[in-house]
């Protein structure tokens, strides 16, 4: 993890990482990104869990979901393509086999939730309000690798607005939705989304690519299409994060080639509230601890007096005022 900007100077000053988003209260801004995590279980013995802001659970849909069949992922410069296809065990056996370990964390558990319909939407939405210690639900309307659903919800106002609008009556937890890059303007989708009820943004998901392979001569992925993450893709993401702070007003979180802790300031700067690491779990599994610690030298090293996080959110803008 590069570091070799922060100071050794000691100072004496406090630092304030704790934030709250659409009511959940984290003590520091930096969670993983769904689909990069498994359901927490899988990256407990490299990492503290309980050292990060929150958990965003894998994505899941109302019955189990079997994915897209290999190869799911390629390596590619600066990033990674997936084809995963959401495979997941359904929320009934979510609720009975994964929910009592993310019960034993004492960090919030945001629970990523897709369909193939709005009505499918409504469904876990429902089924998942009362069940305990969950803080939120992140509402996916932007996987590229399905057949039906995901994206194809994210691409059009409209369709954004029924989904969240769906959800929002099935639920009283709060609401995340998570948006796609693959659109001409993503804060239209943004607007939307908050005007049907949604709490907080997350984006971006990932961007739409291929791989063909020149020996076999055909596409690398069964749906030709997948998903592209990782440094590559930071621009985009960060660009996206920037406008859709102007947009709206509500809590964004950012996600999108985050790898270090000068990424994560980035994306806060921007105007995210909060950052998601994702393709940086695969690579080294201790970056979103890391990340942390490089945020909270930072502020002590920048700022002189006693600092928040919330002091920083959107700071970039304010420069970028005549």
């Amino acid at each position: 993890m590069n570091n070799d900007r922060i100071s050794c100077k000691q100072n004496t000053h406090k630092t304030d990482l704790s934030l709250e988003i659409a009511g959940i209260a984290m003590k520091n801004p930096v969670m993983v990104a769904s689909g990069t995590f498994g359901f927490g279980r899988e990256y407990s013995e490299f990492i503290d869990i309980n050292n990060l802001g929150a958990i965003v659970t894998k994505g899941l849909t109302f019955l189990p979901k079997e994915g897209n069949p290999p190869p799911r992922t390629y390596e590619t410069p600066g990033g990674m393509l997936n084809s995963v296809g959401l495979e997941n065990p359904g929320v009934e056996n979510f609720i009975k086999k994964e929910m009592p370990y993310l019960n034993s964390l004492s960090i919030p558990v945001i629970v990523n939730i897709d369909g193939d319909t709005v009505n499918e939407y409504y469904k876990i939405a429902k089924r998942l309000d009362n069940v305990k210690n969950i803080s939120a639900l992140e509402i996916n309307i932007s996987c590229p690798n399905v057949k039906q659903g995901g994206m194809a919800f994210g691409q059009d106002p409209q369709n954004a607005y029924e989904v969240v609008k769906a959800v929002k009556e099935g639920t009283n937890l709060p609401i995340i939705v998570k948006l796609s890059p693959n659109v001409t303007k993503v804060e239209k989708i943004a607007e939307a989304a908050v005007s049907a009820g949604a709490d907080a943004i997350s984006l971006i998901n990932t961007l739409l690519g291929m791989a063909i392979d020149i020996y076999e001569k055909k596409p690398v992925f069964y749906r030709t299409f997948a998903g592209l993450s990782g440094p590559a893709v930071k621009p985009v993401a960060l660009r996206m994060v920037w406008q859709v702070y102007d947009a709206v007003d509500v809590p964004i979180i950012g996600m999108g080639g985050i790898f270090t802790w000068q990424d994560a300031i980035e994306f806060i700067l921007a105007g995210a509230s909060a950052v998601a690491v994702g393709t940086a779990n695969f690579v080294e599994p201790q970056a979103p601890e890391k990340i942390v610690a490089g945020i909270e030298h930072y502020l002590k090293e920048q700022f002189e007096e006693n600092i928040r996080l919330n002091d920083i959110i959107g700071l970039a803008h304010k420069a970028n005022i005549d």
